[in-house]
C-alpha cells in the first residue's frame, strides 16, 4: 500500500517572516546575540538557513527586525493602555504596568533587547537607543496633553527619568525572576509620582 505524502501549506511571506522572528527571539533571548548562530534559528523554524538570509540578509539584519518589531509593538500597547486612562496618575501607573506586560509577554527576549545595547554591535545600540527616544517622545507627549500649562523641559525630564528608570528596573526584575509586573509598576510609582503628581492636575 503506497503511504502517501503529507501535502506541505505554503505561508506566505509575511507569515514566514512572523515566524522567523518569533524563533530568533527565543533563541536570541536563551543564547545571547554571540552564541546564537543562524542555524538554531533555522531548524526551529524548520526551514533552510538560505531562507533567513532571504528574508533578513544577516545575523544582525535578523537582530535589527527583532527590535523594530519589539518597538512597533511596544508602543502600540502603551499607547491603547494610556488611552483607557481616567486621570494623570492612571495614566503614568497603566503605562508602566503596560511595559512590564508587555515584557512578560515576551519572555526573555524584550528584556535582552536592552541588553544587546551594551554590546560592540553599533546597529543594534542604535535601534536600541530609538525605542528609548520613541518612548521618551511618547511620555513627553501624555504628560504636556495632562499639564499644557507645566514647564515643558521639566515634563522633558520627568519623561527621560521614567524611561529610564523603567529599563533599569526591567532588567533587574529579569534577573531576579521573583519580581511581578504589579509590583513594578508600584515601586515605580512610589519613586516618581510624588514631582509628577505636583506637576500635573489630578
Amino acid at each position: 500500500m503506497q503511504v502517501e505524502k503529507p501535502v506541505r501549506r505554503r505561508v506566505s511571506r509575511a507569515e514566514r517572516e512572523r515566524q522567523i522572528l518569533d524563533a530568533a527571539s527565543a533563541v536570541f533571548a536563551e543564547r545571547g546575540y554571540q552564541a546564537a548562530s543562524m542555524d538554531a534559528v533555522a531548524e526551529r523554524v524548520g526551514v533552510t538557513k538560505p531562507v533567513l538570509y532571504d528574508h533578513f540578509g544577516s545575523k544582525e539584519g535578523l537582530l535589527l527586525a527583532c527590535i523594530a518589531r519589539a518597538r512597533t509593538e511596544l508602543l502600540e500597547v502603551t499607547t491603547k493602555a494610556a488611552g483607557s486612562a481616567s486621570n494623570p496618575e492612571d495614566m503614568v501607573r497603566r503605562g508602566f504596568r503596560a511595559f512590564f506586560d508587555f515584557l512578560d509577554s515576551q519572555g526573555g527576549a524584550a528584556t535582552l533587547l536592552y541588553e544587546e545595547a551594551a554590546t560592540p554591535i553599533g546597529s543594534a545600540a542604535e535601534a536600541v537607543e530609538g525605542i528609548r527616544n520613541q518612548q521618551t517622545g511618547f511620555v513627553t507627549g501624555l504628560l504636556n496633553a495632562q499639564a499644557p500649562g507645566a514647564d515643558a523641559l521639566r515634563l522633558e525630564a520627568y519623561a527621560q527619568v521614567i524611561v529610564g528608570a523603567s529599563e533599569r528596573l526591567a532588567l533587574w526584575r529579569g534577573r531576579r525572576g521573583d519580581v511581578s509586573a504589579e509590583q513594578a509598576t508600584e515601586y515605580l510609582m512610589d519613586l516618581v509620582w510624588s514631582g509628577l503628581g505636583a506637576t500635573t492636575p489630578r
